[in-house]
């Protein structure tokens, strides 16, 4: 039997469709690069077509790689116009269940459900009881019309929260239910709303606390976020649960990202060695 990952990521890669090129996206991807980087054992969850050539940019990052076969590839396009982008799903790959996870997988200590297609069932959060779980909520806010073009779906479920130690969530993601960020601090013991160059608001069972982060020349923004989560819950396994620290290796680990394009954004292990090093430690909470 191949040995527990320390952290488990679920949630689709994804096929970003770009002016140059196919190019591999998604939170795991992101987050994988990031996890390596801490010296952690990574384990993948995810659904691609067969033979997907992207997903052969995961494995220098991962202990082990659990694909379930779908007909396609999730594949995102972002059109950038006068108002903005619009982002369209072009294909979506299969949905993750609870009798997807890998038996030796539910003894992991750190998950991070890391929907982008709505593919994660929320009831993997209850398989979980001795981990810490992490969700990044984008993907569970997400519906698409017939054409494909991505639409916000609110979505708040107060039995599956219960089971979800951290939340991560920009306030981008909620712009069209601002009220969200009331109703999931209310419920989630850990709730981190990043707001770009402001930094941040970590909740911890409702008492909200604004955080900083490092003022940097701006390159790409994409994976910030998921650099953030990801550097987030590999911290607080380094730090031993300490929350106010770990928020600040996450916030400036995720400057640092936007300074760099693509899956490069994410750190260096001497980058982190760097930040973890530069914060106060305090006592857990």
């Amino acid at each position: 039997m191949s040995a527990t990952p320390d952290y488990l990521l679920i949630g689709h890669a994804t096929a970003d469709l770009t002016p140059a090129g196919r190019l591999l996206g998604g939170t795991v991807s992101y987050a994988a690069r990031v996890i390596h980087s801490f010296g952690l054992n990574v384990g993948i969850l995810t659904s691609t077509a067969p033979n997907e050539p992207l997903t052969a940019q995961l494995l220098p990052f991962v202990s082990e790689l659990v694909i379930l076969p779908a007909a396609d590839t999730s594949t995102f396009e972002n059109i950038y116009g006068p108002s903005g982008r619009v982002q369209y799903l072009r294909a979506v790959a299969s949905k993750i269940t609870p009798a997807d996870i890998p038996a030796h997988w539910l003894n992991a200590p750190l998950v991070h459900l890391a929907p982008l297609t709505d593919e994660v069932d929320p009831n993997i959060a209850h398989q979980f009881k001795d981990a810490t779980v992490m969700l990044t909520l984008q993907g569970w806010l997400r519906k698409w019309d017939p054409d494909g073009r991505v639409r916000f779906k609110r979505w708040f479920d107060p039995d599956v929260l219960k089971d979800i130690d951290i939340v991560v969530f920009s306030e981008e993601d909620v712009a069209e239910a601002p009220e969200l960020e009331r109703e999931f601090a209310s419920v989630v013991r850990h709730l981190f709303v990043t707001r770009a160059e402001k930094g941040g608001t970590y909740y911890h069972n409702g008492k909200p606390t604004d955080y900083s982060t490092l003022q940097v020349e701006l390159v790409h923004p994409t994976g910030a976020g998921d650099v953030f989560a990801a550097g987030l819950l590999s911290s607080l396994h380094v730090l031993h649960g300490d929350y106010i620290a770990a928020t600040e290796v996450a916030a400036r680990l995720a400057a640092i990202s936007v300074t760099r394009f693509g899956l490069e954004s994410a750190p260096t292990a001497a980058e982190v060695q760097e930040a973890l090093a530069s914060v106060e430690r305090h006592a857990p909470l």
